[in-house]
């Protein structure tokens, strides 16, 4: 590149109409790339740049030589100066650089972000605007990018309503006029790539500044693509990666990878821990070594408790706590409040590591109206519906995503396969099934729009699950999607090539909520509501389902799952033993919110942890224990696993005893099999002698597990470990057993395999 000369000396200075200037330091200009950069005039090339605060301004060659100095065009730091030797072409951003000046003698040398072409490809943007580029986590919001061997952050973001963006952030003093964004017509796209010179690296806090379409100004808006940000309650996104050099995370669970993609998630046991991570220790709270430690401290816990997966609530950012994570607004993002993306990473490599699932608590049905997210985001009803009818959620004040927009839908199933693919999550729970599938859900007449043929269904939202799920099972092999739906919408697990929503499993809110009825009635009361325990099996096969004892259950004044149970203290800690060994011997996976694994007496509280020292208490340490023997059992046993779908592995043997509040049943691994498992429930505090019940099998039965034994906490009334078949046919059985039933306990029996029979 050549010196100044002469003949460039002798050039009229570079100038801009006083509109320009003013709308370029107020942040007004809706096309900055047509004035800042370099452009040709008819002497040349000039470099326009708006660097607030800044003394001066210089032009240099590529090695940092001075070539000319830039006119101060406005004291608000509008510069303008020429290129010598450009008078055929036209530079790019490789051949200059700008020199800045501060004040307090500071300097920066670095390329000019208006002096780079388009950054996203052709295709990105089409494939954004049909709603079908699932990898938006690496295309928008803020990328480590080198371009032109220039490191930097190349900002992204769709706001196809706004007459103007600007990324403001640390790296810019907040200042709108500093780095305003190029919009990529038609696809309604704002890009800019800001040079690591310029102070933008891993770790920048951002933003962006909008003008709406009537020139109205816009709340400065976090990104909705954000992979990091600031601790609640500061609000700012931040930039994610380490650095553009930097290694990216390295697994070390390509075994669970490989056996998961193999695996019949029907035919094997799945016990799931939920837990909310932030009160389940306090010690946990550590914004620096939170997953590390969560991982120290869950991964042993659960593996000695046998539970095949955890669950965690919504661990999205989300800028109120008190939510538990289900109002998120950075869906891209793990919760700053326990450290980097990188330590999320590394727990759950842990956790696979340890044979262990984790599976994510996911919020794709709504999101609130804090004014830094999404709620308008470019000064129109952008990713909500316009009619509040459609877009405002009633029971929690919050914003209904419009799925019927392409790039929405594509916003949220790119969030779905970011954490299953990029952080090798094996599951996502979805919340809220039954308020997306409804467009009248919790509404009166009148307050709802009916779909297109006038009925009640949301079709799009039947569209978008139906995408999701496809998507999941086609790209992420072995994951899960599990629906929190809690009506008769029929086919939610049914696939979708058959009508079907295609979710793996649904939760079975309906067995809840019956059985934890029945075992809130005193014992004496529990013959009238017989069928609260029963019921489940006429509908237990038409879905896959997972029996939720979940975080809802234990709050706002339902109680404890033992503060749940009658009588005195003793009877409290039989009901719940006995239940317990239902719940694991019933058809169906199973998962167990915190605290219930020991019997917690208070209801949870997301601002304090659980009560770790009842487990020096006996009672609590021997529901502790009977959990993990349940656990052992079902992982061990076939029949308690192999056939939880199908009928063929269920059968009652007694299901009517109302008088005496007894149930029993057998489980079998496979059709026909003597592979089998008898379960004995009774649900009163009186022991019962001689108790017959027919089993296919003849010789010796063992005592599996019994709920009243003393390692438990319970009074040891039993059957001595093993009893013996009589040939006198019951129950529609060749033999009997004659059953001593503890009180207020479960049996599990099993054919001896030293037994003749």
């Amino acid at each position: 590149m050549a010196r100044n000369d002469a003949a460039t000396l002798d050039l009229p200075a570079p100038t801009l109409p006083t509109p320009v200037i003013d709308a370029l330091r107020e942040g007004r200009l809706a096309d900055p790339f047509g004035v800042l950069g370099p452009h040709r005039d008819e002497h040349g090339i000039v470099v326009r740049a708006i660097v607030p605060g800044a003394e001066a301004l210089q032009l240099t060659d590529a090695r940092g030589e001075a070539v000319g100095d830039m006119l101060r065009l406005h004291a608000d730091g509008v510069f303008a100066g020429r290129l010598p030797g450009f008078a055929q072409g036209h530079p790019v951003a490789q051949d200059y650089r700008l020199r800045i000046r501060w004040p307090d003698g500071g300097e920066q040398i670095s390329t000019d972000p208006y002096a780079y072409h388009v950054l996203l490809g052709e295709l990105d943007l089409h494939l954004f605007n049909e709603g079908r580029h699932l990898e938006l986590g690496s295309c928008l919001g803020a990328q480590c990018v080198t371009l032109d061997n220039e490191a930097g952050v190349r900002f992204a973001v769709w706001a196809p309503n706004a007459q103007r963006v600007s990324v403001i952030g640390d790296f810019n003093g907040w200042n709108p006029a500093r780095h305003p964004m190029r919009l990529r017509h038609g696809s309604g796209i704002w890009e800019l790539f800001v040079p690591s010179a310029m102070g933008a690296q891993g770790g920048s806090r951002y933003k962006y500044d909008l003008t709406g379409p009537n020139g109205q100004p816009v709340p400065d808006k976090a990104d909705p693509l954000a992979q990091a940000t600031e601790i609640p309650p500061a609000t700012a996104s931040v930039v994610a990666c380490a650095g553009h050099d930097a290694p990216p995370f390295q697994w070390n669970d390509e075994a669970w990878m490989t056996q998961r993609a193999q695996t019949d998630p029907y035919a094997t046991p799945m016990s799931v821990y939920e837990l909310h991570v932030l009160s389940w220790q306090r010690v946990v709270n550590d914004t620096e070594r939170g997953w590390d430690i969560l991982a120290d401290r869950l991964v042993p816990y659960i593996r000695d408790l046998g539970f095949t997966h955890i669950e965690l609530l919504p661990i999205t950012e989300h800028p109120f706590g008190g939510s538990w994570g289900y109002q998120p607004l950075s869906l891209f993002a793990p919760t700053s409040r326990l450290g980097s993306p990188a330590r999320f990473a590394a727990f759950i490599d842990r956790c696979h590591q340890a044979g262990i699932g984790v599976i994510l608590d996911w919020v794709p049905a709504h999101f609130p109206t804090d004014p830094h997210g999404l709620t308008e985001f470019d000064g129109t009803a952008l990713y909500e519906h316009q009619d509040p009818r459609e877009g405002f959620h009633q029971d929690w004040n919050t914003l209904i995503y419009n799925l019927g927009r392409n790039e929405v839908r594509g916003f949220l199933l790119a969030g779905a396969v970011h954490w299953l693919e990029h952080f090798h999550a094996d599951g996502l729970r979805v919340d809220a099934v039954a308020s997306m599938l409804y467009r009248d859900y919790s509404r009166e007449a009148g307050q709802w729009v009916p779909n297109r043929f006038g009925g009640r269904e949301n079709l799009e939202a039947v569209a978008f699950l139906r995408e999701l799920n496809s998507l999941v099972r086609e790209r992420c092999l072995g994951a899960l999607t599990i629906a929190e739906e809690s009506t008769a919408w029929p086919g939610v697990t049914a696939s979708v090539e058959s009508g079907g929503l295609g979710f793996h499993f649904k939760w079975n809110m309906g067995w809840m909520h019956d059985t934890l009825r029945y075992l809130s009635h005193e014992p004496i009361h529990r013959p009238w509501h017989h069928g609260d325990m029963t019921f489940g099996m006429v509908y237990a096969w038409s879905e896959a389902f997972v029996l939720p004892i979940s975080h809802d259950e234990v709050v706002h004044g339902k109680g404890s799952m033992i503060g749940k149970t009658p009588g005195d203290d003793w009877q409290k800690f039989a009901n719940l033993r006995a239940y317990y060994g239902f719940m694991w011997t019933h058809p169906g996976k199973k998962l167990l919110f915190m605290g219930g694994e020991f019997a917690q007496w208070r209801e949870w509280n997301h601002d304090t942890e659980l009560d770790w020292p009842l487990l020096d208490q006996p009672a609590h340490r021997g529901v502790h224990s009977l959990v993990r023997d349940l656990n052992r059992l079902y992982r061990d046993l076939p029949a308690l696993h192999a056939m939880d779908h199908r009928s063929e592995g269920f059968q009652w043997i007694v299901g009517d005893d109302h008088q005496n509040s007894v149930f029993a049943y057998l489980r079998r691994a496979a059709p026909h099999s003597n592979d089998v498992v008898l379960v004995v429930v009774n649900m009163t505090p009186v022991p019962r002698e001689g108790y017959r019940l027919g089993v296919p099998c003849a010789g010796v039965w063992e005592e599996s597990l019994n709920t009243d034994a003393a390692i438990y906490g319970g009074s040891n009334v039993g059957n001595g470990g093993r009893v013996s078949t009589d040939a006198s046919p019951s129950h529609g059985q060749a033999h009997s057993l004659a059953l001593t039933l503890p009180p207020l306990a479960t049996l599990i029996l099993r054919p001896a395999p030293d037994s003749p029979g």
